[in-house]
């Protein structure tokens, strides 16, 4: 290796080298003083700490806040004073200028890529952690969304999954209870694939395949011409926001959340495949065209497809026969359910303990009625008591390894009952999921999953 960087090399170790002063210093001087504080036997204000700690995260912006975002929402991931404060974290950053999109658009499409538009909006639609989305219209007049990666996003990517360890730290000296090194893992694979828009274009490509003929979502197009590594234009999808319908009539929000279970459920039953972001922003609500009734709302747009997680089809049969045996009380295939998905050293007192939490993210699709998903539960409560049960019994049972599928195994069961809430919808959870695994095999998904990929260019999951 030659001894001597190239400059881009140079600029991206500077780069990097730049946010780890910036990170550590928010970051680390939080967590060293709670260190010290448990050495020293001190008391402290875990409730203040992490207040603090947010407000040093949300003067960063960029990929740690996207992080932090993400561990508020995985149960049980953090403390939870900390998941509380992390969880108002805002992902906007400050939105590049006019002057910095022209460089960056001609760095992607070349100096003329304005003839390659009819028109393109100059100020942002949306300004997000790790890029921004501007309307345009293509030449022949199709109104597109161009999502634009803001410059430096690896080197700060990587500089921020370096010191992500610091937040892991916090929750190592609470407790070890949960080991939390496969989600540190997880968090890093997942996130580096948001940076490259070509893979994501062929997620977009892999959703308009997996849900072709279900009429209730939307995904859009990608503009193959028009797109890079750190550009992505795909289709503009007009649409309201999700919240818009919560005090909508009923029929309204229960069809909203049918078409919500749809998007979901079905890529994983059917292809093993699920959207791991299931943030409001993330949907829209589109309105039923002519010919049938003005202006109802008819289904949802799909928006971002960054965060595609691919399992393998035996994780996949863990689920179903998870499911089964929760069902009709079988306790061996619950086992062997677990032990499909890669816990270790299961015991009766372990197994009990996570079928607390398989209950609880089960429970609607036992239950064989109208209902909503959590009764008197808020949205942003869905799942936080449950996790604190199974956290406490871990602490006497435990410690348990959290295989890595699960981080946003459960973070998008999670996010998505928490849309249900917000529309209060009331729907047969259990026929809604029978009717998706009806005639499930693992070899039918793995087919099916092999086939889906190989036309859009992905690599299989690992078996």
């Amino acid at each position: 290796m030659s001894e001597r960087r190239s400059d881009s090399e140079k600029n991206r170790f500077s780069a990097r080298a730049a946010r780890y002063a910036r990170v550590g210093a928010n970051v680390g001087g939080i967590a060293a003083r709670f260190a010290g504080a448990r050495f020293l036997g001190l008391g402290l204000d875990r409730a203040k700490n992490a207040a603090e700690l947010t407000a040093a995260l949300g003067g960063l912006k960029g990929p740690i806040m996207k992080v932090a975002q993400l561990l508020a929402t995985i149960p049980d991931a953090l403390p939870p004073e900390y998941a509380v404060e992390l969880a108002k974290l805002q992902s906007e950053a400050p939105p590049m200028g006019w002057a910095f999109v022209k460089r960056r658009m001609s760095a992607e499409l070349g100096p003329d890529w304005q003839a390659k538009f009819g028109d393109f909006e100059h100020r942002p639609a949306a300004a997000a952690s790790l890029g921004q989305v501007h309307r345009a219209r293509s030449r022949d007049g199709a109104e597109l969304a161009c999502k634009l990666q803001y410059p430096d996003m690896q080197s700060a990517v990587e500089a921020d999954l370096q010191q992500l360890e610091w937040l892991f730290a916090i929750r190592r000296r609470f407790d070890s209870a949960i080991d939390t090194s496969e989600i540190a893992e997880e968090i890093g694979a997942r996130l580096r694939e948001e940076l490259d828009y070509r893979r994501e274009a062929k997620h977009v490509a892999l959703y308009r395949a997996m849900l072709e003929g279900i009429d209730e979502v939307r995904v859009p197009r990608v503009w193959p011409e028009l797109s890079t590594g750190r550009l992505l234009t795909l289709d503009w999808l007009d649409g309201r926001k999700l919240l818009e319908h919560k005090d909508a009539p009923l029929a309204i929000r229960n069809r909203l959340a049918t078409a919500m279970f749809l998007a979901w459920w079905f890529p994983f039953s059917r292809f093993g495949v699920i959207h791991g972001d299931p943030h409001l922003g993330n949907y829209t609500v589109f309105e039923a065209g002519k010919g049938r009734s003005a202006a109802q709302p008819a289904g949802i747009n799909l928006l971002d497809y960054g965060c595609i997680r691919i399992f393998p089809p035996k994780f996949v049969g863990g689920v179903v026969d998870l499911y089964r045996g929760l069902l009709t009380g079988d306790d061996d295939r619950i086992v062997y359910a677990y032990e499909t998905w890669g816990f270790r050293r299961l015991n009766r007192d372990l197994i009990d303990v996570l079928n607390v939490w398989a209950r609880f993210i089960y429970g609607p699709l036992l239950d064989d009625r109208v209902r909503t998903i959590a009764d008197g539960v808020a949205p942003g409560e869905y799942g936080r008591r449950e996790a604190f049960r199974v956290h406490q019994a871990l602490k006497r049972k435990g410690p348990v390894t959290v295989p890595r599928e699960f981080v946003f195994m459960d973070r998008a069961a999670i996010g998505l009952g928490g849309v249900f809430l917000h529309l209060r919808a009331e729907l047969n959870f259990y026929r809604l999921f029978n009717e998706a695994i009806e005639h499930f095999s693992v070899d039918t998904v793995g087919k099916r999953q092999s086939q889906a990929l190989k036309a859009v260019g992905l690599e299989s999951a690992p078996p």
